[in-house]
């Protein structure tokens, strides 16, 4: 009986926090984030101020309802990866099946990307992400936290969606970015490139000594 009770109250907080994120998202794009208050949000979401701000501290937090989700989904990626698969495997999979499908014509994503409130707050968010993964890896790794592999592999795997997204095929691209950090700048075709006579500042063989 105890577990039905939790299981109804979490499904309840669950559906205000829905509730919520999509009345702040809906005013939020309709008349822009800096003319809206958050007691607006509340009573367009039927609840009260005081409830609004039990799950929400800010009003920038409304728009990122799945902050604490997507922290936890990194962090399990890493600690329940398969056996025998890489920490930089795990990663690339779950980038992959998370961050490649996010369109950049969203609602969210569109309010987001043209509030300056608001990327900064997706800024601040990620980069706190980047701590919790980092000490993940540093974990899984027996390396130290600020250890450049560790710090480097974190930094690398939240900024890669910003580059992914802007391909034609993220998914894709997000495979390739991974690649190109597993390998190295030799494997690629850029690189290949660079070692052609006259390419990049390479000097052309003099005519006259030929």
């Amino acid at each position: 009986m105890a577990g039905t009770t939790t299981g109804r109250r979490e499904r309840k907080k669950a559906l205000t926090r829905q509730a919520l994120t999509d009345a702040a998202v809906r005013l939020f794009t309709e008349r822009g984030f800096d003319n809206v208050g958050v007691r607006e949000v509340a009573e367009a979401a039927d609840v009260s101020l005081s409830t609004l701000f039990k799950h929400f501290p800010s009003k920038e937090a409304l728009v990122f309802d799945l902050d604490a989700d997507i922290e936890s989904a990194l962090v399990a990626a890493v600690r329940d990866r398969a056996p025998g698969q890489t920490v930089l495997h795990a990663l690339r999979d779950h980038m992959v099946h998370t961050r490649t499908r996010v369109r950049t014509d969203d609602p969210t994503f569109v309010l987001v990307e043209s509030t300056p409130a608001l990327r900064d707050y997706a800024r601040r968010m990620w980069s706190r992400h980047e701590k919790t993964l980092a000490a993940a890896l540093a974990e899984a790794t027996g390396l130290a936290p600020d250890a450049p592999a560790v710090t480097g592999l974190a930094r690398f795997t939240l900024e890669a969606p910003g580059i992914a997204r802007a391909s034609d095929d993220p998914a894709r691209a997000m495979r390739d970015l991974f690649t190109l950090l597993e390998h190295g700048w030799a494997t690629t075709p850029l690189a290949r490139q660079e070692g052609r006579p006259g390419q990049d500042g390479c000097p052309r063989p003099d005519a006259a000594s030929r």
